[in-house]
């Protein structure tokens, strides 16, 4: 294996612990998503006393794990992908196909939303924009720069992807197998 083979499959493993560690971290969001819900449940069931705030806090927390939760997904290979043909082919033929998904459309699309993202981040930090949805009005831009974050880990996870895709393109050989979901 030469060096070069070696210090990409390194990066492989770094990124993807990075993509495992955070994907747990964020699943830990889904905690204080729970209260929140179980509280409003509580207080407006129970007491007929039903919060401001909890509408605002639950969707930027279920809107914050779906977004962060998605390089971890590419990780575990849980996106949908049509596999009528993809199951068939080979681990080489299945790499080449992959490789050019990333370069063809992976990277172009996530560069192009980051872009867009970011600049509608900034702009809502700069106006200090708040919620019109509830009474609460919080402030929104914390929530907007989700996407924009969101985008940098789908770019690092995407790195360890195409790096992967181009091994199993060049070898035959899958560096790691995905998790396999079945519904």
């Amino acid at each position: 294996m030469t060096e070069a083979v070696a210090g990409h499959i390194r990066l492989v493993r770094i990124i993807d612990k990075f993509t495992d560690a955070t994907g747990v971290w964020v699943a830990w969001l889904n905690v204080p998503l729970v209260l929140a819900v179980g509280y409003e449940v509580v207080a407006r069931y129970a007491f007929n006393a039903p919060t401001l705030w909890s509408f605002d806090v639950t969707y930027m927390l279920y809107g914050t794990i779906f977004m962060l939760g998605s390089a971890y997904a590419l990780y575990k290979g849980a996106h949908i992908r049509t596999d009528f043909f993809y199951e068939k082919w080979s681990d080489r033929t299945r790499g080449v196909v992959d490789s050019i998904s990333y370069i063809v459309f992976f990277f172009p699309s996530i560069v192009m939303l980051f872009a867009a993202s970011w600049s509608e981040a900034w702009y809502a930090y700069t106006i200090n924009e708040t919620s019109e949805q509830t009474a609460w009005r919080p402030i929104l831009w914390p929530f907007k720069a989700v996407v924009p974050l969101t985008c940098v880990l789908l770019l690092l996870q995407g790195v360890s992807e195409l790096i992967k895709s181009f091994y199993a393109a060049r070898t035959g050989i899958v560096l790691k197998h995905k998790e396999k979901i079945e519904l």
